[in-house]
């Protein structure tokens, strides 16, 4: 994780609710395509089953919900802090990760090695994120909040050192947007 690394991949992401008031555990499966540049930047594109458009610039947190015509703009170190997408956007050595996450080893499962990383930071909705990599590879995310609801995201198609455009990383609020800052 050394200097400046680019990268680009599909991805499908599942969370499960844990189950309340009797009813089952519900699940819901989102995919897209997810591209970075550390340190900082980073860009997921929900295609189904609703387009939104996650991108941090690294400055600004923008999220746009194309079905309602809204962004969300947010400072990027506030609306980061211990989550997973802090991980992603990391700067490009351990050392900015352990600040916010004590990170382990954890046993290899589905064919791929994982660590954890606990946020250090008790009073978050995150209570732990596992990091799976096949080789040198991000692989997966298994993401655990304090409400119990799990997101796993599996990464395909990784290609490290990823020729990017260069305004990739720039989001502009389309015409007609609310822009709702927060």
């Amino acid at each position: 994780m050394k200097g400046t690394q680019t990268g680009k991949a599909d991805f499908t992401q599942t969370v499960t609710s844990p189950p309340k008031d009797g009813q089952a555990a519900r699940t819901k499966t989102s995919s897209g395509s997810f591209e970075f540049q550390r340190p900082g930047r980073f860009k997921f594109v929900y295609k189904k089953p609703f387009e939104q458009t996650i991108v941090a610039d690294g400055q600004t947190l923008w999220l746009y919900d194309v079905d309602l015509n809204q962004v969300t703009q947010r400072s990027q170190s506030q609306a980061l802090g211990s989550t997973p997408a802090a991980l992603l956007a990391s700067a490009p050595d351990l050392s900015a990760l352990k600040a916010d996450f004590t990170l382990e080893a954890a046993p290899d499962a589905d064919g791929l090695q994982w660590v954890l990383a606990s946020p250090k930071t008790k009073d978050g909705q995150l209570k732990s994120v596992r990091v799976g990599f096949a080789g040198e590879q991000l692989a997966a995310l298994d993401i655990l909040d304090s409400f119990g609801q799990r997101s796993l995201i599996r990464f395909t198609g990784m290609q490290a050192n990823a020729a990017l455009p260069a305004g990739t990383f720039q989001f502009k609020p389309p015409a007609g947007a609310d822009v709702v800052k927060q």
